[in-house]
């Protein structure tokens, strides 16, 4: 667990660092924590947008065992999410279009999880510290604006952590571990 804080704090500090480079290095820091949570979207957005696109289409049906979602649902599910977690903070009541059970050709999930991503951009880019604490529904229950975007990124990334499975057994390196091993 310390090892998890560890990491967070390094890849705050360096989020912040890059979200402020603009400033001299005697101002202080402006909007750290939603800075933050911008930059692990990105990560996350990232990492699954690049994951949707390595997978080669014959692969989009594969399911390690029966009872799991296929590869092609998963980028489905991913896609519906974003609408689901971003309506709450943007507040446009805008529902999932249902791309899951809808779509299953890697050119429609691919597009489709990039314009959910584009939809979601929107909560992230809008939002500031300042706003980070308003208190918004979700799920039937009142949550901050800050903790419902880091609700998604780490839905987001256990996401990505099935399609890292997937894309292992099918013989391909997960973009996390590309990233790794070119520097």
């Amino acid at each position: 667990m310390k090892r998890m804080v560890l990491v967070f704090g390094a890849v705050a500090l360096q989020a912040f660092a890059q979200s402020n480079s603009s400033q001299t290095s005697t101002a202080p820091l402006q909007n750290p924590l939603s800075g933050a949570t911008k930059y692990m979207y990105s990560m996350s957005k990232n990492d699954l947008l690049k994951s949707a696109e390595e997978m080669p289409e014959e692969n989009y049906s594969f399911k390690p065992v029966s009872t799991v979602r296929s590869f092609g649902q998963l980028v489905g599910h991913a896609a519906d999410s974003q609408y689901e977690f971003c309506s709450a903070v943007i507040g446009d009541g805008k529902q999932p279009p249902g791309i899951e059970k809808s779509k299953t050709s890697k050119a429609d999930l691919v597009q489709a999880l990039k314009d959910a991503f584009a939809y979601c951009d929107q909560a992230y880019s809008a939002m500031t510290d300042a706003q980070a604490p308003q208190m918004v529904k979700f799920f039937g229950h009142d949550a901050p604006k800050l903790s419902i975007l880091s609700f998604n990124v780490a839905h987001n990334m256990e996401h990505y952590g099935n399609m890292i499975t997937y894309l292992r057994i099918k013989g391909l390196v997960p973009p996390s571990s590309q990233q790794q091993s070119s520097q």
